[in-house]
């Protein structure tokens, strides 16, 4: 493993329960259900079998609240069924879990069982996966804005002083870089994941549906990315 290229922090942009679950004259709930299971196995994949450091989830959007009440209040049962349980297996592995979004709109249950699961893995040192829910890459940047923009008034920071690590410093969690991005489902748009860090990413749109992206499709994926040139605006 030490032998091949991975990126240090992989995004994936889970897409596709509902048209998994339609094709199937299933319930949309359903495809939600088959997806978070499929992501307990990959996470248990990545962090036993590749050297990725951080792994970025979206998981819901701030958009997303615009859905079909049922399905939005089943997806909020189904966080906190993913974050008591089904994580344990990420726990177990010595990763750390850490939340990227809004706080607000949420129900206290999923704050809850937010906060029981920073806490529970808040000394694990192996790797860091960042879930992204009621999570907005422009409203990241607003709200990043507003916290520099208030320490620039109480004093406790100059404009002089305001760097691209202090911008970092001050997004919802101080991450690396994104280097690779995968949105499942051939959609091939970001929709609005993590737009600051990923200035340079790689991207793969694979046609897979996200319940049905298992490790050999994490696999091809990455194949991709270890052939490409990244040049970071140099030119060769």
């Amino acid at each position: 493993m030490s032998d091949v290229v991975y990126p240090n922090h992989l995004g994936i942009i889970m897409d596709g329960n509902g048209r998994w679950a339609k094709e199937r004259g299933l319930n949309r709930s359903l495809g939600h259900k088959a997806g978070a299971d499929n992501l307990i196995k990959l996470l248990d994949y990545i962090y036993k079998n590749t050297s990725i450091k951080v792994v970025s989830l979206y998981a819901f959007s701030t958009e997303n609240f615009k859905r079909d009440k049922e399905e939005v209040s089943y997806l909020m049962k189904l966080f906190v069924t993913l974050f008591n349980t089904k994580l344990e297996k990420v726990k177990k592995n010595n990763i750390k879990v850490v939340f990227s979004g809004r706080r607000d709109n949420l129900p206290k249950s999923v704050l809850d069982a937010m906060d029981k699961t920073t806490d529970d893995t808040k000394n694990n040192t192996k790797g860091i996966l960042n879930i992204c829910l009621n999570y907005g890459g422009d409203y990241e940047i607003v709200d990043m804005t507003k916290t520099i923009a208030k320490q620039v008034l109480d004093g406790t920071l100059k404009i002089d002083d305001i760097t691209k690590e202090v911008v970092s410093k001050n997004l919802y969690q101080d991450l690396p870089p994104l280097d690779f991005v995968i949105r499942t489902s051939g959609e091939m748009r970001i929709s609005n994941f993590m737009i600051y860090q990923s200035s340079y990413a790689e991207y793969d749109f694979p046609d897979t549906y996200f319940p049905d992206f298992d490790s050999k499709c994490l696999e091809e994926s990455l194949d991709k990315y270890r052939k490409r040139d990244r040049r970071f605006g140099n030119a060769k």
